[in-house]
């Protein structure tokens, strides 16, 4: 258990720590950005790579029963965690790497942008919630949690960095999203449809999600997610 404390906690402070503050602009300073993105990539699979092993290996130390309920309650929570990942990877942010020029639009948060600005670690919340609740083992809280707070800790990074980075542009941006999913729609401060957002990309996730449900997880890591197969 303690090795895969060490390898979660290595994980998150790659990222809150180097990636999420000004050390990545020291460190690029120094070293150049393509260097600092190889080093960074190899350091985070490596982490995550020991976090899987680690994981697999930790003993099993029950917090609370196997509960059916918690497990069927995992199902709908992880078709919307892929669902959401979907989108974020098919729709363009300002808030991703690349997807910057998008500020120049007078409406710049677009689909599921306006839901939320960063749909992909909302999945990301969702997802290591679902699997926390299901699994209710102590290993399953320590490794997922490092993805849960991840997910919470990286909106505030990068609404940081690119306010300060693109101040002319992100606050108009922000206006017409928010963090939290629907609350600038809830707000007033814009409208979307499921046509905007894209049925063919929603479509896309469930698929993506119906393979995982029925075969896929089961595949990769050995266990069933139906809660009664």
């Amino acid at each position: 258990m303690v090795s895969l404390l060490l390898a979660s906690l290595l994980f998150v402070g790659i990222h809150a720590v180097i990636s999420g503050t000004g050390l990545r602009a020291v460190i690029v300073g120094k070293i150049g950005q393509g260097p600092y993105m190889a080093l960074f990539s190899l350091l985070s699979a490596g982490a995550l790579f020991w976090c899987i092993l680690a994981y697999a290996a930790a003993p099993h130390v029950e917090l609370w029963a196997d509960v059916t309920a918690l497990k069927m309650l995992a199902i709908p929570l992880m078709l919307v965690a892929i669902v959401l990942a979907a989108l974020a990877s098919s729709t363009p942010n300002p808030t991703a790497t690349g997807g910057e020029k998008a500020l120049r639009d007078e409406q710049s948060a677009r689909g599921i942008i306006k839901v939320t600005r960063h749909p992909f670690l909302v999945g990301v919340t969702i997802w290591s919630i679902a699997h926390i609740l299901a699994n209710g083992d102590l290993a399953s809280v320590i490794m997922f949690g490092g993805f849960l707070a991840l997910s919470l800790i990286g909106p505030l990074q990068i609404d940081a960095k690119r306010a300060a980075k693109y101040p002319d542009t992100w606050p108009h941006f922000i206006q017409q999203t928010s963090w939290l999913p629907f609350a600038a729609i809830i707000q007033g401060r814009n409208k979307v449809t499921l046509n905007e957002i894209g049925w063919g990309r929603i479509g896309g996730g469930v698929a993506l999600f119906l393979v995982i449900l029925l075969l896929g997880h089961e595949w990769a890591i050995g266990v069933s997610v139906l809660p009664l197969g």
